[in-house]
This record gives structure tokens, sequence and C-alpha cells, in this order.
């Protein structure tokens, strides 16, 4: 590219793709966001590969996986001398090469107020994490309000966390979220080249939209959720139910109907509605700053939600609901010649190779330490095509080749999936001897990335790299010193 372009990432908080129109879904109408694809590109098969909020950031952050971040569940975060080990994050990198980074939104960073490299930050954090004081804390107690619990709410218990947002849309997370994306734009927008994301903290639960997006949608109309197989993983989903009743959400899903789950989609198809407008805003706002012609957008989410497939809720496993995320990329007019758009790509990607993205976009070569890697389509240096995705979280490992899916869990439980037949995941294979030629060539190829990731991981306690201390005279002498952290 001749110039550095503006690069903006917007990133909703448990958007599955299939819960836009612009991937096929009939009862809702995404206008703005499906502008982006209608503009670049629209990958059909991107996937979270460590679908929980954290994890997901995490990786994200640094571009490599959880494995070799040691960032596999909520309760984890990097390691505070990353720098020191020669590890950058990408706002970091970015803002080295010239360009003013922003932060605007959920981060779930730790603690909640760190940077990471991003010069300008607007903190708006997890609709669960009522306590922290953030910019949308301030904004609320300027209008006389504060952050609720679900709890809070009429019939949050018996909806199973669906309930009516006590807020204008104004005052909503995503409303403030939207607005301060906006004001960034008008205030910085034109002073030097930015690189900003944005996190929407919906349409995360508690599913919570205002009435004016609710009214829009009948749970009646609601895609049917895909059953749950009897005996398939009942270890998983006894874990899923645990999980939910702790305090952060407090419901029991023990018992999950089919009218629930309607309920709650019709709920979630609210919340994304918002969303879709809220990105319309900060769409207008690039056109009326004249910003638009050099901002390349990219449209993510951190991981998907069940919404009652399986009957799980939320995410964490590696079934589709959980790990197919959409993943769009907007490239301006001027670029066409060197980015072709208006297209799909079939071929497998993950989410965190929209960090590798980023920095290519911006004429910056992804360090190599990264796992992440250009997408294909954007004819960008050091892109190829993924041959298979590997998913890892604290509760489980996962392998899909684009044709199968083999996922084990901490819980002993295994799942084969022949994916191109079984798109909704309901013959499990993991027993039947006709596939275990599949299972052994599956299992070979995760056992080998995993210890390879795991060797990686300890790059900061190696001694050496490539050939050994024994010839080197200064080892030799006493008084020595190990290097420390050792750079990866």
């Amino acid at each position: 590219m001749t110039t550095q372009p503006n690069l903006l990432f917007i990133m909703p908080d448990q958007l599955r793709a299939d819960f836009l129109s612009c991937y096929g879904a009939a009862f809702i109408d995404t206008p703005h966001i499906d502008s982006i694809a209608q503009g670049g590109i629209r990958y059909e098969r991107a996937y979270s590969i460590s679908p929980i909020c954290v994890p997901a950031r995490a990786s994200l952050l640094t571009g490599m996986n959880a494995i070799r971040n040691g960032v596999t569940d909520n309760g984890q975060w990097l390691r505070p001398d990353l720098a020191q080990c020669g590890i950058h994050t990408w706002p970091e990198i970015l803002a080295s090469a010239g360009y003013y980074t922003a932060a605007v939104g959920k981060m779930h960073f730790y603690p909640w107020d760190i940077k990471h490299g991003f010069q300008y930050r607007v903190a708006c954090e997890d609709k669960r994490w009522i306590y922290v004081r953030d910019d949308y804390y301030h904004e609320l107690a300027a209008h006389g309000e504060r952050k609720y619990h679900g709890n809070e709410h009429e019939g949050y218990y018996e909806n199973r966390g669906a309930i009516l947002n006590k807020m204008p849309r104004a005052l909503t997370w995503d409303g403030f979220v939207g607005r301060e994306a906006c004001r960034f734009l008008r205030t910085y927008g034109q002073e030097q080249p930015f690189a900003m994301m944005v996190g929407f903290p919906g349409p995360h639960c508690p599913y919570d939209p205002t009435s004016e997006y609710l009214t829009q949608f009948d749970p009646a109309d609601m895609p049917a959720p895909i059953p749950c197989v009897p005996g398939d993983a009942p270890k998983l989903r006894q874990s899923n139910i645990d999980g939910n009743r702790g305090a952060w959400n407090g419901v029991d899903y023990t018992e999950f109907t089919e009218a629930h789950k309607r309920k709650i989609r019709a709920h979630y198809a609210g919340l994304v509605k918002q969303i879709d407008d809220e990105v319309g805003e900060i769409l207008d706002t690039l056109a009326e700053q004249k910003l638009l012609d050099n901002t390349i957008i990219i449209f993510a989410s951190d991981h998907g939600d069940y919404l009652g497939d399986h009957d799980l809720i939320g995410k964490g496993s590696f079934y589709e609901a959980s790990i197919h995320v959409p993943l769009l990329v907007r490239v301006p007019e001027r670029f066409a010649e060197q980015i072709p758009s208006a297209k799909t790509y079939g071929g497998l990607v993950q989410l965190g190779d929209v960090t590798a993205t980023l920095l290519a976009l911006a004429g910056c070569a992804p360090p190599t330490y990264m796992d992440a890697i250009p997408l294909p389509g954007l004819n960008l240096p050091g892109s190829r095509q993924r041959s298979q995705v590997i998913g890892m979280t604290s509760g489980g490992w996962m392998i899909d080749d684009g044709e199968w899916r083999l996922a084990k869990y901490s819980t002993g439980e295994q799942l084969l999936f022949h994916r191109a037949t079984d798109p909704n995941e309901q013959h499990n294979l993991i027993a039947d001897p006709a596939y275990s030629d599949q299972l052994r060539r599956l299992d070979g190829k995760l056992t080998q990335q995993l210890l390879q990731f795991t060797t990686d991981s300890h790059a900061t306690v190696r001694v050496y790299s490539g050939n050994s201390l024994w010839s080197d005279p200064a080892y030799g002498k006493e008084g020595w010193q190990r290097p420390y952290p050792q750079t990866v």
C-alpha cells in the first residue's frame, strides 16, 4: 500500500455467525454489518480456537495461541514482563509504526484499566462485572444511574437470563461504546493514522435488549435449537449447568425448555440488531469525517453462544455454535487493485489471524513468535491457506481439518464428527470402528501440534537454542550468568 490505512477492528462479545443476515439468517436484517462484507471479504469458516472471553482476547493481543501465551481460561492473564521476553502486543507494534492506537469498550484485561499498548482507552467492561469503575460506570453515575446485575430485572431466573433492559438505548452498554467510538473518530480521526479496536459488550448475556429492539423479534420466528443427543457428553452439559449456577450468573439451566431457548434467542437477536445500528453510526461517522475511503474495517467476535444448541448456554466447548464466528474485512476502493474485494473465502481461518492481518495491513511484518498468519484473500505477505485449526482451553482440545472435527475434553469425553455430512453434530463417531483410521489420523495430528505448542510455551525458561553450550568458552568460566528471561 502506498500510504498507511486507518485500521478499525470491531468485535462484539459472544456473537455467533448465523445471527447475521450476511451469513444467511432470514429472521434478522443486519444491513450495516452486511455492508462490511459487501465491500470486502466474508470468511465463511472462521473459528475461535479458544472460545472463552479472556483466552480469545489474550490470543488476539499477542498473536500467540492459548498454550503458548499461557491463558487458557478466564482466570488467567498474560505475564506482566512480556516485553522483557521479546513479546509485544499488536497495539504496541502499531504505535511504534506511527499509529495512534485506541481501545473503546470491553477488552477484559487484568487489571481492567491496563493499556497493553493502546494509547487511548475508553473502558466499558464485561456486562457481568458490575463493580468495575470504568468509564461507563462514570457515565451512568453522571445520569444518576448505576450498573445492574441481571437478577435485578423482572423475570431473570424464570426466563433463564432473558430480560428487558432498564436503560434507554443511549445508556446501554453497547450504546455507550458505539457513541464513544464515534467520539474518537470525530476528535482524533484526522490527526494521524489510527488503529482502533471497538469491543461491544453485547450480545453476551444477560440477554437484555431495550424494548425498541425486543419488539422486533418473536420467539416463534427464531430458528429451532439443535437437539441434544442423549449420551454424547453428559458431563460436559453438567459442567455447563454448574458453571452457570455461580453468582456471576445464578441461573439454573437444569430445566431448559424449547420455550426458554426461543425466548433467549429473540432477546439475543434484539441485542444483535442494536449492535448493527451502532455499527451503522460508526460507518456514518467515518463517512462524515471523510475517513471511510482510507479505513480498512475488520469485524469479528471472540466466540459464539450455544443459545440452547445441545441443551447448552454460553460458550467454552468446540461445538459449532461456540467456535464459529463471523469474520468480515472491508477494503476501501482505493486499495481495490492490491486487495480484491466483494468475495467470500471458504477455507479454514482462525480468529487469531486478525492480529497478523492488522500488522500486515499496516506494513509491519508479524513477529516470528506469532502463530497468527495474515488472512488469505488479501494479497498480504506471509498469508497461506490453513489445512487445519487446533483448539485449546483448560477444558479441552480440538482439531478440525475442514471435514472432520475431533474434540477431547477434561471430562474424559471425546466427540468425533464428520462435519461434511453432519453439520449439526448429531452423530458422534468416536466409538464406531468404521472410523478408527480417521480417529487415529486426527489424534496423531492433534498430539503432534500440542507437543510443539507446549515446547514453544517454555521459551522463556530455555537456556540455549540451536548449538549447546558445550563449546562456549565463556560458559566454562566461573561466574557465567544465564540470560533471563530468554527472548523468543
